[in-house]
């Protein structure tokens, strides 16, 4: 089913009110998921994924896999797994770590949190994205947009929370 993406905008005030938002995406978006995390650095992109896992249960700390590219976190309500492409300027190794890690997503039912999705070359149009930004007085500005392709499954009945 093709549909029009919808678009949801934030103000987030501080570093609790960025892991609230990741809390509640969790609502939101279904499982077996991609979730794009488009942010300067800084802009709190692995503070979202930290209130992503605290919606799904997750009771290990969750820390930027910029050294370690992917993190997998499969005690929850949810498998996560956690990808940070920012090391990898070639697309081709971008690429293939993401098909790779969006593999193993799938089969084991995880939502996969991708940080610096701009490295891709792929089209990801049934992907969930969240753009963060800072904002004038200090606060971050977040836009989460919802894929312009959807699967079957509703929402409400997959939804990871």
């Amino acid at each position: 089913m093709t549909m029009q993406s919808t678009v949801m905008c934030r103000v987030l005030k501080d570093l609790s009110a960025t892991r609230k938002l990741g809390v509640e995406l969790v609502k939101r978006i279904p499982s077996s998921s991609v979730l794009l995390i488009q942010g300067e650095l800084g802009a709190g992109k692995t503070s979202l994924v930290q209130g992503i896992a605290i919606g799904l249960a997750i009771p290990e700390p969750i820390t930027s896999p910029t050294f370690a590219l992917a993190q997998h976190y499969v005690d929850g309500k949810c498998p996560l797994i956690h990808l940070d492409l920012y090391r990898l300027k070639n697309r081709n190794d971008a690429n293939l770590l993401f098909l790779q890690e969006e593999e193993e997503a799938s089969a084991i039912g995880a939502l996969l949190a991708v940080e610096w999705p701009e490295r891709l070359s792929i089209s990801l149009p049934e992907a969930w994205r969240v753009n963060l930004q800072y904002g004038k007085a200090g606060d971050r500005l977040a836009q989460l947009i919802e894929p312009q392709e959807k699967s079957k499954n509703s929402l409400t009945s997959n939804s990871v929370g």
